[in-house]
């Protein structure tokens, strides 16, 4: 049961992590960065990550497709694709232990955000919530994000709302100066009569949540 208003496009986002081999992790950022510019010729990337708290040895990267025909396309087009192949596929396979995707959208209330400047961290944050979509917990859960938004200290990139993987997941993706700074927010924000109220409404309908902080890549978009 995933019912709940969506965005009146076809727009999409394909999530992936990866799994990465400790001893391999140093090897594979490099190649990645040096070899993504095939792989983006071929679509939009939106970031690429290494995990620095909360999970080790772990990349997250995110992609834009127009529709699921266009996402159809763009993986044709890279199973031929010499370059990307020949110059990263096979070399980098090797180098990972476990691959993950999910599909999903963003909230209808919720654009893709940019941060102020360069140079801050990432915070991802997966909530699993109870079964029944954003018909049932899609208004405390927007409340919850907006009164973490209205303390000022963060800054919201992107709420995606899984369509494959588990259902009812949703990830909210965070922009922060530093882990310091990042810190000392929610610090303020656990003493926000505000945030207290929105949060406890939003808690009822919550099943589980992780959270890891996040490196931008050289070749990343967001950074």
């Amino acid at each position: 049961l995933a019912t709940g208003p969506r965005q009146d496009n076809s727009i999409f986002y394909e999530i992936r992590t990866y799994d990465i081999k400790p001893s391999k992790m140093k090897e594979f950022l490099e190649m990645i960065n040096k070899h993504i510019h095939f792989r983006t010729a071929h679509s939009e990337l939106v970031g690429f990550w290494y995990t620095e708290l909360g999970a080790m040895n772990k990349v997250y990267h995110i992609w834009k497709y127009d529709n699921f025909a266009h996402r159809t396309a763009v993986r044709q087009a890279l199973a031929n694709d010499k370059d990307w192949q020949g110059k990263f596929i096979s070399a980098a396979l090797p180098l990972i232990e476990k691959q993950h995707n999910e599909v999903a959208y963003l909230v209808p209330w919720c654009q893709l955000g940019k941060p102020p400047k360069e140079g801050g961290v990432y915070e991802w944050v997966t909530f699993q919530m109870r079964p029944g979509g954003p018909a049932l917990w899609g208004e405390a859960f927007r409340a919850a994000i907006n009164a973490h938004i209205n303390t000022g200290y963060t800054k919201l990139i992107g709420v995606f709302h899984t369509e494959y993987g588990l259902l009812n997941r949703v990830h909210v993706l965070w922009w922060n100066e530093s882990p310091d700074h990042r810190a000392a927010g929610r610090h303020r924000a656990h003493e926000d009569a505000r945030v207290v109220a929105a949060v406890r409404d939003s808690v009822r309908f919550l099943e589980s949540q992780q959270n890891a902080l996040l490196i931008p890549l050289q070749c990343s978009p967001l950074k």
